[in-house]
């Protein structure tokens, strides 16, 4: 039996203000004070402290000398950086699982890719709701992981889960639309695993990241502008 310690109060506390940075309510430049987040969430100063430490780990805010902790910017050097890697990286996870897996064997994720396809559709009211889109897009990878059963190709991607969700929330709310333009992606990406053809897979794979990719340095242009 597999020992899972519970998440500490300051996993917790991270992911409460990580959430908000996703959806906007913290916005970028935004100072958090450590005092205001420690009273409304009835815990101590030190705890709030760690949740910064892993929130700068994750490319969520900033610590500065004397300034404290602010949500950090989105810039299109940071967006280019964490694509850069991010799209290789799911191209190995597509790559290895073809490895490992073949036919009837990868049905079940298919039919995962495929559903999430339908959920991104015009006609889904589901598909307008960025978190429960941003959610089940990442349960594909968790299960890919689980079927390629390597620890540290896991743990890289969930480190970046947080970096990517801001985008993915930040594209979906500023695009509506997207959703259904990306929806025929995943039903390709569906296909390729069952065929299989893993260098259909990746091509796919990296016109979802390239697509991804653009819609956000679209959308930092236009802010700035």
């Amino acid at each position: 039996m597999r020992f899972e310690a519970p998440e500490s109060l300051s996993e917790q506390i991270a992911q409460h203000i990580g959430q908000r940075i996703v959806v906007r309510s913290l916005k970028p430049g935004e100072r958090i004070q450590e005092l205001k987040v420690a009273g409304e969430l009835n815990v101590s100063r030190g705890s709030v402290r760690e949740a910064l430490l892993i929130l700068e780990r994750r490319h969520l805010v900033e610590i500065y000398p004397r300034r404290g902790a602010v949500v950090s910017e989105m810039t299109v050097s940071s967006v280019n950086a964490l694509y850069d890697i991010y799209i290789d990286l799911l191209c190995m996870l597509g790559r290895k699982v073809l490895e490992r897996w073949s036919g009837h064997e990868l049905s079940g994720l298919a039919d995962q890719i495929r559903k999430h396809g339908s959920l991104l559709g015009a006609s889904n009211p589901l598909g307008n709701d960025p978190e429960q889109v941003i959610e089940a897009g990442f349960d594909i990878v968790r299960n890919a992981c689980g079927m390629v059963e390597n620890p540290f190709l896991q743990e890289t991607l969930e480190n970046f889960r947080p970096a990517i969700s801001r985008t993915y929330y930040m594209v979906l709310e500023n695009r509506p639309s997207e959703t259904a333009e990306t929806g025929p992606l995943f039903q390709k990406l569906a296909d390729a695993a069952m065929q299989p053809d893993a260098a259909q897979l990746q091509q796919v794979i990296q016109q979802y990241g390239e697509h991804q990719r653009k819609q956000i340095l679209t959308i930092l242009t236009e802010e700035n502008a």
